[in-house]
């Protein structure tokens, strides 16, 4: 059963698919394929097997991994049908051969302990029950397997704090506005990244739910948070 936040999740991204790779380059300066190269760093240091790629969006993640170990299977997940079409018309996800499949984070269709590594960007604030979606990730990753995550997270260091939020809540809604044409959907960013955990307490919560080793490292001057996590 979807709820009101989920089926406003699934709507906004449907609708931002076709901008939402410009928009992440121009909102980063491009440095959004750094940060995935580090996720996918820390994917392929798994042990052998499939990984999953939560709410792939147009797939830059999933493609990173397999740049990095061709011997995967990657498969690439989300609930936005919008997103699916965008990354199957994408030559590269073509080339990859990388599997698109519509799929609930909260309700994977998957078998326990089916992935070696189970990986996200940018999903982890737009849950509706995030220690749900954690736990799941959690359930379909095999004993010694791993979970990384990818998300923004609000800087604390004094001055450049506030020059981000400055930049995060007045000048990505207006470039949200003219290029992707969706203001509400860029201003609903820094709103919930405003509203979700801090490293520390992500971290927390992933030992609660039961992995283990978990550690972050931030990037981009503490604006960008990678977890990894162990089963």
């Amino acid at each position: 059963m979807t709820t009101r936040k989920a089926d406003m999740v699934r709507a906004m991204f449907t609708r931002i698919a076709g901008r939402y790779d410009l928009m992440n380059s121009l909102m980063t300066g491009g440095r959004h394929h750094a940060w995935r190269q580090v996720a996918a760093r820390e994917t392929v240091a798994a042990k052998p097997g499939a990984v999953l790629d939560l709410a792939t969006g147009t797939a830059d993640l999933a493609l990173a991994i397999r740049a990095l170990d061709a011997r995967r299977v990657v498969i690439g997940a989300d609930f936005s049908e919008g997103m699916l079409r965008a990354a199957a018309a994408k030559p590269a996800v073509r080339a990859a051969r990388v599997p698109l499949l519509g799929a609930d984070a909260l309700a994977l269709p998957f078998r326990d302990g089916t992935f070696a590594a189970v990986t996200s960007a940018f999903l982890l604030r737009n849950l509706d029950d995030l220690a749900a979606g954690i736990a799941e990730m959690r359930r379909v990753t095999m004993p010694g397997g791993r979970v990384v995550t990818l998300e923004i997270t609000r800087p604390t260091t004094p001055g450049w704090s506030q020059i981000f939020g400055v930049y995060f809540h007045r000048v990505v809604p207006a470039v949200g506005a003219m290029v992707a044409r969706d203001r509400r959907a860029y201003t609903y960013l820094p709103e919930s990244v405003n509203r979700f955990l801090t490293p520390a307490e992500l971290s927390a919560l992933m030992r609660g739910v039961g992995f283990g080793d978990v550690s972050y490292r931030r990037l981009a001057l503490g604006t960008i948070a990678v977890h990894t996590a162990t089963v």
